[in-house]
């Protein structure tokens, strides 16, 4: 097993004993929770005469089910209308933090923590959320959970859990021109399929990442669960502490803080379960054409033939052709595309605008593309907004929205029609997950998105 790993360190220093069935009893140091996942979760504490133990350690907001074209309360949606009136009443009834639409820090849960600084190094975090492994950025532990663990964290503010073994993937070197941070990780998820983590943590490490910043180290680890890793770390750094440095819920003790986070890192002789290696100059823009996100290639490469797949990736190749309905073969490059998503907890920061801004300026979108825009928050919306950058969308003829995860996943208005295909800066790809049964999905960073909005189809940024 690991050892002197800041996964191991964390892990340690979080354990309150060992169950009977030979798990770990964790504590959990910060509870994100939203509209979704915790109804039935507050629900189930109150049958029992509960409370939630530590209120202090909670905080909430609402996104999945937001509309971003019309915030109006009530909502038009009446099933969206009750679950964030539940969520109202349950903060009311707990005293738990809870940013509503309209408070000027509303947002998706995974951006408006770390933009606040509530989200920090060394910190065991949960929410009931797959993408939760978004926070392990900052060297935090960060675990995606279930209703009914969201629900015992409520309730003990700890979780049950079996100890993962450690993958330190490093990536190395200077990433090539129009290659990203969305690239990096699915380029990873690629070459480790979509099961390659399971029963693992990830540690990336390596110049490539120590370049990053915060926001692009969130993509990359925003995307661990979907292959296969229950979370995803980088160790904090100087990147980490300027970040968070005068945000509103950073230590007041500061030195003592980038101390003690200092510690917490890695140490240099520590022992990995497995390592992988990885060069950045043999990443270029990456696109995925089927129905998991390891199905990816390069924008220059054509889609697989299954017959020389291996055994473990015909089947679901196939099935994916018949889905997506391309053809073994034929390039990615050049496929037609319907609509166009800039957002989610995965490509909604500041950073992803700006350069998607880049792209899109001087530039029209395709007549026959549908194409918007949606900030990961009120405070991203506000920045791009004294920043200029939505009427550089507004110029292009991108909608510009309110706050919300939108199309990542569709339960909420914005949604794919029929058989139509969407290039996505967001994180999943699976049969129908952008709202319609026969929707298709190409994941891709939001430069080749605002690439592909602007030629109507999937193209190469770099070409711009």
């Amino acid at each position: 097993m690991s050892k002197g790993t800041l996964f191991d360190k964390v892990w340690d220093l979080h354990t309150v004993g060992t169950l009977p069935s030979g798990q770990t009893q964790l504590f959990i140091g910060l509870h994100l929770i939203h509209e979704v996942t915790s109804p039935q979760a507050f629900a189930m504490i109150r049958e029992r005469n509960l409370k939630v133990l530590f209120p202090d350690r909670t905080v909430a907001t609402v996104d999945h089910i937001v509309p971003t074209e019309n915030q109006a309360r009530p909502f038009a949606d009446t099933l969206a209308e009750e679950m964030i009136q539940a969520l109202e009443n349950n903060t009311k009834e707990n005293g738990i933090r809870f940013y509503n639409t309209n408070s000027g820090n509303q947002g998706i849960v995974h951006v408006i923590a770390p933009e606040q600084g509530l989200t920090q190094p060394g910190m065991t975090i949960a929410c009931g959320d797959s993408h939760t492994s978004t926070h392990g950025a900052f060297g935090a532990i960060a675990f995606g959970i279930g209703t009914s663990q969201v629900r015992d964290v409520l309730a003990s503010q700890t979780l049950s859990l079996t100890k993962l073994k450690v993958r330190k993937i490093e990536v190395n070197g200077a990433l090539p021109t129009g290659v990203y941070a969305k690239d990096v990780i699915l380029h990873i998820i690629r070459k480790l399929g979509v099961n390659g983590g399971v029963g693992y943590a990830y540690e990336y490490a390596g110049t490539t990442f120590e370049k990053m910043n915060m926001e692009e180290r969130m993509t990359v680890c925003n995307m661990s669960i979907e292959g296969g890793a229950r979370c995803g770390y980088i160790n904090p750094d100087k990147v980490t502490y300027d970040y968070l440095k005068g945000r509103d819920f950073a230590p007041k003790n500061w030195e003592e803080a980038i101390t003690w986070w200092e510690s917490i890192r890695s140490d240099a002789d520590a022992e990995y379960d497995d390592i992988v290696t990885f060069n950045a100059s043999d990443i270029e823009p990456t696109v995925t054409w089927g129905i998991t996100p390891g199905q990816g290639i390069g924008i220059n490469e054509s889609l697989p033939i299954p017959e020389t797949l291996p055994e473990n990736d015909k089947e679901i190749a196939i099935e994916a052709f018949k889905y997506m309905q391309l053809q073994p073969g034929q390039p990615i490059k050049g496929t037609p595309i319907d609509v166009c998503f800039i957002g989610s907890c995965t490509n909604g920061r500041i950073s992803d605008l700006r350069e998607a801004a880049k792209i899109a300026q001087g530039h029209k979108v395709a007549n026959n593309v549908k194409a918007f825009v949606v900030p990961g928050s009120e405070r991203v919306k506000q920045e791009a907004e004294a920043e200029g950058l939505h009427q550089i969308f507004l110029n292009a003829g991108f909608e510009w929205r309110e706050p919300g995860c939108s199309m990542c996943l569709a339960m909420n208005p914005d949604r794919l029609q029929g058989n139509q295909i969407s290039a996505s800066s967001s994180n999943r790809n699976f049969k129908g997950r952008q709202g319609s049964a026969q929707g298709r999905t190409l994941l891709m960073s939001p430069a080749m998105v605002v690439a592909a909005a602007i030629n109507g189809k999937v193209s190469d940024v770099r070409e711009l």
